[in-house]
This record gives structure tokens, C-alpha cells and sequence, in this order.
């Protein structure tokens, strides 16, 4: 019996196979392909679930880390390349690009130290241990780490300090009488700057050094989106680590940065919901969770302005115009990727931000965005 088949019905068999053969390929790459670090948008918090076999009160590993951390931190401090290569063997794939990474993390905040003309004085890692997990002789280790940086402009004796919250997943394995990193992934807020386009410039250099302390702001909403921006940024918060529990954690779904401005606006600045603009257990406008559509609805609505665009050249002076409440939109190949909220500044009046994913504490608006290619919007909100 011969059987005829129409060229219709041919191409939906054909589109049907290729399908299936499409989908089983992406499954098998995402079970078997790894990164050795997350950047912005990625949910390394998904990470955190405890297992059957997760071990407790581990008081050993603890110790461990405690000392592995503090140890890399003073490595990155002292750009003392041996030491940290101590941590890491090289032989093994994962364990050799999560030196390389932390090589490169340690020569850009060299690089934009020099910029900024500050020196380092302290950079310290307290870990909070989420789950500990046997995996034949390795151990993996989930963990929230919140690092803090104090820094002092060159000449001036005033100390400034910042925070930056990371999330780990690590696995570590003992050789002899110590413990190697042989993969690591991490939120990183230095994802973009490792390919450093190095701002050198006296120029902005010392315009930086000739600027005084501000006092920027006495209005009460700013005041009070201060207040809220500080004690809801996640593992950079000095004791919490945590979101505000009444918002959906949208890191799963590309990052959570634009709902933690809104809810700066709208709980600490009081900034009513509208239609476009808004968020309910049902779920959130685009205006109210994406970074590009956030900075185009409070442009567009006039609930802001701008105030500068342009690469970091071009807006630097202008970024003192800004004040608590107001916003720095980030720009990656046309499209804005991040939102960071300007929270005060420094003793050189430089300003300082908070942010989620990376979870950012009164860090300098700059850091960890010096890509070549990056631009700068710098938001006014008009409270």
C-alpha cells in the first residue's frame, strides 16, 4: 500500500522532529554546562534550598571559610597574587577560572582605586552559612557573604566605608592539612568591569579630590527612602540579609533591581501606584520590575528627569547634582540593565548608591560598571 503524504503535513513532521531534537538539546546543555560566576540578573538565590543531607553546626567548616575569606580579602587588599593563588588548584578547570576571576576582580579595584585616588584600608567578609552538603570527599557549601570596604582618599585621614552582599555556592575539598576552592559561582557586582576600559584621566582625578563633604538632603520623603533603601538591601544590609518579605524576590525571573527602586519610591517616598506603575500579589507592571521600563516610566510620566547621559567621562561632574531618592540607570548595548538608587556620599562628596542584585550598601556609583561601552543615566525624581 502506498501511502501519500501531502508537502504540508511533510513540514509539520519535519518542524515536529527538529523540534524535539531542539529541546533535548537544550536540556542536555543546561544539566551539563557550568559558569563560574553569576552577574546580575541571575538567581544564584535558588540555590539556597537545604537538602536531606545538609549538615548542621558544622563548627569546623565554619572555621574554615571564616578563615578562607578573610585570608582572600586581605589577598585582594595587599594585591598579594601568591597568596591567593593559594586558595585554588589549578589543575582543575573550575577551581583555575575561579582564580582567574578573583585575579582580575583584585587588578580593577587596583585600577579604579588609582582613579578615584583612594587607598583601601579594610576589606572584611562575614559569611552566614545558608546549607553545608557532602558530595563524595568535597563539601558544598551555599553561603551569603557580605563583604565591608573602608577607604580613605589619599591625603585625608577620613575613613569611608561600604558594603557589598554576595551569594556563593562553592564546592571546597581538603588537601593534606588545607581546604582548596574547586568551583565557585557567585553574584558579582565586578561582572562588567573585568574587561576594564581604564579611565585615565588627572582631569577627573583631581576634580575628584577638590570636591568637600555634602549635606544633600532635608526632605522627609528622601529621608525616609534613605531609611528603607538601607534596611532592605539584602546581604549588604548590615544585619538583616534579607528583601522585605511582603515583595516578591524577582532574581528568578532576570533580577530584582527596579523592584527595590519602586519600593523605595513608593514605601519610602511615598510615590502613589498608578496603572502602568504597579505592584500587587497578583504580581507587577513592567514599569514597576524592569530596569528599562522603570527609567522610561518615570521619565515619561514626569515623576522624573533627566539630568545626564553619557559615558562615565561625560556625566561624572554631573553625578553631583543628584540627590538620596534620585536614580543611575545602566546602559549595556542600548539597553538600560540595571538600576542602582542613590542613597548619599562620601567625604569627598562622591555619590554613593544602594541596589539589589548585586546587593549594594552605600557603594560609589561607578564601581564595578567601567566597561567600555557603558552609559549613564542620571535620574532626578521629583518628590
Amino acid at each position: 500500500m502506498i501511502i501519500i503524504i501531502s508537502k504540508k503535513k511533510i513540514l509539520i513532521i519535519t518542524f515536529t522532529v527538529l523540534f524535539i531534537i531542539l529541546v533535548f538539546s537544550i536540556i542536555k546543555y543546561n544539566t551539563t554546562s557550568t559558569a563560574f560566576y553569576y552577574e546580575e540578573s541571575s538567581d544564584v538565590l535558588n540555590e539556597y534550598i537545604p537538602t536531606s543531607k545538609t549538615i548542621s553546626n558544622n563548627n569546623e567548616v565554619r572555621e574554615v571559610l571564616k578563615d578562607l575569606f578573610q585570608k582572600r580579602s586581605t589577598a585582594i587588599l595587599c594585591q598579594d597574587k601568591e597568596l591567593l593563588e593559594g586558595f585554588y588548584d589549578k589543575n582543575i578547570k573550575y577551581s583555575l577560572w575561579a582564580f582567574e576571576h578573583e585575579l582580575k576582580k583584585m587588578k580593577y579595584l587596583r585600577q579604579w582605586s588609582d582613579k578615584q585616588s583612594i587607598e583601601f584600608s579594610k576589606i572584611d567578609t562575614v559569611t552566614n552559612i545558608r546549607s553545608i552538603k557532602e558530595i563524595g570527599s568535597k563539601l558544598r557549601i551555599n553561603l551569603i557573604g557580605t563583604t565591608e570596604y573602608k577607604y580613605c582618599y589619599k591625603g585625608d585621614t577620613q575613613e569611608n566605608e561600604m558594603r557589598i552582599g554576595t551569594y556563593h555556592s562553592m564546592d571546597i575539598e581538603k588537601r593534606g592539612e588545607k581546604w582548596v576552592i574547586v568551583k565557585e559561582w557567585y553574584t558579582d557586582p565586578f561582572a562588567d568591569s573585568l574587561n576594564l576600559s581604564q579611565v585615565k584621566s588627572e582631569e577627573i582625578t583631581k576634580y575628584i579630590l577638590n570636591q568637600k563633604p555634602r549635606e544633600l538632603t532635608t526632605n522627609q520623603h528622601r529621608l525616609a527612602a534613605i531609611d528603607y533603601m538601607d534596611k532592605y538591601c539584602g546581604a549588604a544590609a548590615a544585619d538583616n540579609f534579607k528583601y522585605n518579605s511582603e515583595y516578591r524576590n524577582y532574581n528568578s525571573l532576570g533580577g530584582d533591581c527596579a523592584n527595590f527602586a519602586s519600593q523605595i519610591l513608593h514605601e519610602g517616598g511615598k510615590f502613589r501606584k498608578t496603572q502602568s506603575w504597579n505592584y500587587d500579589k497578583s504580581g507587577a507592571t513592567k514599569a514597576w520590575i524592569n530596569a528599562h521600563g522603570f527609567k522610561n516610566y518615570m521619565i515619561n510620566s514626569g515623576r522624573a528627569s533627566k539630568v545626564a547621559y553619557g559615558s562615565y567621562e561625560q556625566v561624572q561632574k554631573a553625578a553631583y547634582k543628584l540627590l538620596p531618592g534620585d536614580f543611575v540607570a545602566y546602559e549595556k548595548n542600548g539597553k538600560v540593565t540595571h538600576i542602582s538608587v542613590v542613597s548619599g556620599s562620601d567625604s569627598k562628596g562622591y555619590l554613593l548608591v544602594n541596589s539589589h542584585n548585586t546587593d549594594r550598601y552605600r557603594v560609589p556609583w561607578d564601581l564595578g560598571w567601567s566597561n567600555k561601552g557603558i552609559k549613564f543615566w542620571l535620574i532626578h525624581v521629583h518628590f
